[in-house]
């Protein structure tokens, strides 16, 4: 502990204590054993050891996303994407080429609350490939003409993507419920925000929020702890930490009448629609019994959305239902789609079965059977050093709790017919709901008007947020 304390702060937390392997027949699954470490330059290491395969996964956090954007709208997104393109010592080709050779895998991903970089590669390729994520991360060599590339690219992409309603809708969803909130902006931007963003505008984001105060490496997989504190301590002590700003914080104002936001696409054959409002943040505790209801309402093929809408009336070919959560709040809906003949069909079907968690509730049998399908679905979604490497990571940003998983099994049985009402009751939105349709307007104009006040947009127009 005096070797290790040369370079740690004070605290050394070592928590949880049951394998990965630890699900069996009557027992339950538990978090691997992981170390939490404070480097002295600030920088939060987390390391957990699985030596099943000779894999490692690397990631590294840092703890602000698009909500950092202002009216730049795309600018965390791109300066997480120009790591990628380069660094001081190798070209993006260089890297690639390496990469490939080693039979690695690298990319980034960007939300709202958190930028991230991640590796996946063989436990004896350690050194070379944990030295290319931290050049690239540490120094990213932001070259006007790979960027200028990259953001042709993207904005391409961006275009490319309102020719697919499923793709953006959930877009269009934010903008109408968030508002006035950074959680109505698109995390990639739009084709006029991302047209005016420039390798200046990355810089100066790149040097103003990734620092290692602001940061996480997680390291999961096939390694040594002791030696790994020693090539972290080696590759990342000179990271030098630096003033943070604190964001503004942001309320987010829930609507206050229901509101239809009708997305023109004048040569759609169909309609695509989100039906919803208030959610709950990743942190929420009652998360894990939340999802056992949402399962029952359309989280599953067996869901009654899903019956109803799929099954019984061949209206679509699948209707679901989901919490989407932040860090700060979150918002619940319904999607599906069908024809533009049958899209009123389909909402006041979709509305109808929603009502059923009021009218009718869950019923022992259909909770039981919810309750064994959700604890059958945990171990496989934390079976890899790669899925727990991104759990670490979401505690990290998100400030979710172990308990969420060493305790789920245990709050999936908790959950009893009454207390479901009482949730349904306190966190299901019943009133002021948010209705995004993308399809034909001429044809759907009139129609929706019965379900809140109307605003229409052409899908051609840039952003949205309106």
């Amino acid at each position: 502990m005096k070797m290790i304390s040369k370079w740690l702060k004070v605290s050394v937390l070592i928590v949880s204590s049951i394998s990965a392997t630890a699900f069996a027949a009557g027992s339950s699954f538990k978090l691997p054993q992981y170390e939490r470490l404070t480097l002295d330059n600030g920088l939060t290491v987390y390391l957990l050891e699985q030596h099943e395969v000779p894999l490692i996964n690397m990631a590294v956090v840092i703890k602000t996303g698009a909500k950092a954007d202002g009216a730049q709208q795309g600018l965390a997104y791109l300066t997480n994407e120009s790591l990628m393109l380069g660094t001081t010592k190798a070209s993006k080709n260089e890297i690639e080429e390496k990469l490939d050779f080693l039979g690695a895998n690298v990319y980034v991903a960007t939300d709202h609350d958190a930028s991230q970089i991640n590796a996946s590669f063989a436990a004896k390729d350690q050194a070379t490939v944990m030295a290319l994520v931290r050049d690239m991360v540490l120094q990213p060599s932001f070259t006007p003409e790979e960027f200028d590339k990259f953001k042709v690219r993207h904005q391409s992409v961006l275009s490319q993507q309102k020719e697919s309603p499923r793709s953006v809708i959930g877009r269009y969803f934010n903008g109408l419920y968030y508002q006035q909130h950074s959680y109505a902006q698109p995390v990639s931007g739009d084709e006029n925000t991302v047209a005016a963003l420039n390798v200046e505008a990355v810089t100066n984001f790149y040097q103003q929020w990734y620092k290692p105060n602001n940061a996480a490496v997680i390291v999961s997989g096939d390694f040594n702890s002791a030696a790994m504190k020693v090539r972290l301590q080696a590759m990342f002590a000179s990271w030098p930490a630096g003033e943070l700003i604190e964001l503004t914080k942001q309320d987010v104002v829930k609507p206050q009448q229901a509101k239809v936001l009708l997305v023109n696409k004048a040569d759609a054959n169909e309609t695509t629609f989100l039906i919803g409002g208030a959610g709950v943040a990743k942190n929420a505790k009652d998360y894990v019994q939340l999802q056992v209801i949402n399962t029952i309402l359309g989280g599953r093929f067996t869901s009654w959305l899903n019956d109803e809408l799929r099954v019984n009336t061949g209206l679509t070919y699948g209707a679901r239902s989901q919490f989407n959560s932040q860090a700060q709040a979150g918002t619940f809906y319904i999607s599906t789609f069908t024809k533009t003949a049958t899209t009123i069909e389909a909402i006041d079907l979709a509305l109808t079965t929603y009502q059923k968690l009021w009218s009718l509730g869950i019923d022992e049998a259909t909770l039981n059977s919810a309750k064994s399908y959700v604890k059958g679905q945990l171990p496989p979604r934390y079976e890899t050093s790669d899925d727990l490497a991104i759990f670490l990571a979401d505690m990290y940003v998100y400030g979710i709790e172990e308990s969420m998983i060493n305790q789920f099994e245990q709050s999936v049985n908790e959950l009893t017919v009454a207390r479901s009402k009482e949730l349904i009751a306190q966190y299901f939105p019943a009133k002021d709901l948010q209705f995004v349709l993308i399809g034909k307007a001429d044809e759907l104009r009139e129609p929706v008007k019965k379900y809140g006040a109307v605003q229409e947009v052409e899908i051609t127009r840039p952003g949205y947020q309106f």
